[in-house]
C-alpha cells in the first residue's frame, strides 16, 4: 500500500496529495460535490458500438479512435452511463493522451435502457471481458488497460482475479472499488448513506421497470425499499445467486486481490462514507496490485484545494491521468 504516490508498474512519482477546501472536507462533503459541481463534457462519445453477450443481452457503447499505442475502457458505477460526468472528463484525458476510448453502458443503462433481460451487478466481470474481447479484435496490437469506476471497479477486480471473464486487460485502474459488499449493503443503509442508498435505487428500480425482464420478476421490486432488500428480492435471483448472501460472497474481491496477475493500481480514500478502507487495510495484495490511499476524497469526490497540474481542483481526473501516462 502507498500514500501520497504510486510505486512500481506505475512508476515512482509522487502525487499531489489531495487537500480538500474547507467547504468540502469530510467524506459526504466530497462525494455529494464531487457529483453535482459543474464537469467538462465530451463534445461526441464516438462511433457507436453494440456487444454482443453469450445470454443474448446486448452492451451498447461508443468507440472514439486515437492515434497512440492504447486502447483505454471506462466503465461507470451503479446507476451511472456513459453520461456520468466522471465517464466524460475521464474520457477527455484519455483522448488528450492520443488513446482510443471506449466508454461502455453496463445491461439496460444509458443507451441501453429497456434492451437487458439479465441485471447488472458488482460482480459483472464476464461482461467487461466480452467489451476487452471486442476491443482486442478491433484493435490487435493495441496495448488494452481498463478503467473501472465503483461498482465497475469491484467487477474489474474480480475479472482480474480469475472468478468471472476470461479476456483480460494489460493493465487496469480502480476507483472506489467496493470490494467487501456485505460491509457496503450494511453501511449504506445507516445515517445520511440512506441518501445515497435511495438514489441508486430508483434509478435501479427504473431500469429495471424498462428492461426486459419477465414480468415475475419485475414484480418483486417494490416502489421503494433498499439496495439491501432488491438484491435478495431481483438482483440476486435474476443474477443467477443462490441468495443474496451468495452474491455477496461470491462477488466481493477483498479475499481475492493477492491473485491478481495484472499490474492493477487502486485509488482509494479513507472517508469514503460507504466502502470501508478497513476492507483493503485486511486485504493481502498481489505484488501486481498497487494500492493509493488518499486521507480524503469521499466515493469519487476528490476535490482538492490547489489546482492539480493539469489545472483544475479534480484530484481524481489528475490521479487517473498520471497512473494513464505511467503504464
Amino acid at each position: 500500500m502507498t500514500s501520497g504516490g504510486f510505486l512500481g508498474n506505475v512508476g515512482s512519482m509522487q502525487l499531489e496529495p489531495c487537500v480538500p477546501p474547507v467547504w468540502a472536507r469530510g467524506g459526504h462533503a466530497q462525494t455529494i460535490l464531487g457529483h453535482l459541481l459543474p464537469s467538462p463534457q465530451l463534445k461526441s462519445k464516438g462511433r457507436r458500438i453494440e456487444i454482443p453477450l453469450p445470454d443474448g443481452d446486448v452492451l451498447i457503447g461508443f468507440v472514439q479512435p486515437g492515434a497512440s499505442s492504447t486502447a483505454v475502457y471506462i466503465f461507470h458505477g451503479l446507476a451511472g452511463s456513459t453520461d456520468s460526468t466522471y465517464i466524460h472528463r475521464t474520457s477527455l484525458l484519455a483522448q488528450k493522451q492520443g488513446h482510443t476510448v471506449f466508454v461502455v453502458n453496463h445491461r439496460g443503462c444509458g443507451e441501453g435502457v429497456g434492451m437487458a433481460r439479465g441485471p447488472y451487478h458488482s460482480g459483472r466481470g464476464e461482461d467487461l471481458a466480452a467489451v476487452i474481447d471486442f476491443g482486442k479484435k478491433m484493435y490487435p496490437r493495441l496495448r488494452h488497460v481498463a478503467v473501472g469506476f465503483s461498482l465497475s471497479a469491484n467487477a474489474l477486480l474480480l475479472l482480474l482475479s480469475g472468478q468471472r471473464g476470461e479476456v483480460l486487460p494489460d493493465a487496469a485502474i480502480a476507483v472506489n472499488a467496493p470490494i467487501h459488499l456485505h460491509r457496503t449493503s450494511v453501511l449504506l443503509r445507516q445515517g445520511l448513506n440512506r441518501i445515497y442508498d435511495a438514489k441508486f435505487y430508483l434509478q435501479c428500480r427504473r431500469d429495471i421497470i424498462a428492461g426486459k425482464a419477465d414480468a415475475a420478476i419485475k414484480a418483486r421490486v417494490p416502489r421503494f425499499t433498499t439496495l439491501y432488500e432488491l438484491d435478495d428480492l431481483y438482483t440476486a435471483p435474476a443474477g443467477g445467486f443462490k441468495s443474496r448472501e451468495d452474491y455477496y460472497t461470491s462477488c466481493s474481491t477483498h479475499t481475492l486481490l493477492e491473485r491478481i496477475k495484472v499490474p492493477t493500481t487502486i485509488i482509494m480514500s479513507k472517508d469514503d462514507p460507504f466502502v470501508p478502507f478497513e476492507s483493503y487495510q485486511e486485504a493481502k495484495l498481489s505484488p501486481q496490485v498497487h494500492l493509493h490511499v488518499e486521507e480524503f476524497g469521499g466515493h469519487m469526490g476528490y476535490l482538492t484545494r490547489y489546482k492539480t497540474p493539469l489545472g483544475s481542483k479534480r484530484w481524481q481526473d489528475y490521479a487517473v491521468h498520471e497512473a494513464l501516462k505511467s503504464i
